[in-house]
């Protein structure tokens, strides 16, 4: 009695908490919430950033059609080639400057940010500040 109450405790304790996944998984939902809210039309696209340990993406997505107008992200060659490490802040100014230029050469210079999920802070803010100071307007 008392061994396999202590074998199922100790099968437990070996069982490893995966507080990553839960952190993701409370993300999707952030942003499942934040999506029901806007709507990217043509005339103003909804602009989703994606941020990852070690790159950022950005999609203009037109939702009433659900396509991907425009995409971009810090793994493309022409954008890998002006920063060395793409998941810090220096890249994600950089980043932001490089999206803005090439989606005004496209046609958008009004957009909804939907920062899918991620607090506005870090490297989300200066993304978006540096979209702000490129002239994209949200």
């Amino acid at each position: 009695m008392l061994g396999s109450m202590l074998r199922r405790r100790w099968e437990r304790h070996k069982q490893p908490v995966n507080n990553m996944r839960k952190k993701e998984e409370l993300r999707l939902k952030r942003h499942k919430r934040i999506k029901m809210r806007m709507l990217g039309t043509q005339e103003k696209p909804r602009l989703v950033v994606h941020r990852s340990l070690k790159n950022i993406s950005a999609q203009v997505i037109d939702d009433t059609v659900g396509k991907v107008l425009f995409s971009l992200s810090t793994k493309d060659k022409a954008v890998k080639q002006k920063f060395v490490k793409g998941g810090d802040l220096k890249s994600a100014v950089l980043f932001g400057e490089i999206f803005a230029q090439t989606a005004k050469e496209k046609g958008f210079s009004k957009v909804i940010f939907d920062r899918a999920g991620y607090l506005y802070h870090g490297r989300v803010k200066t993304f978006a500040e540096a979209l702000r100071k490129g002239g994209l307007e949200f």
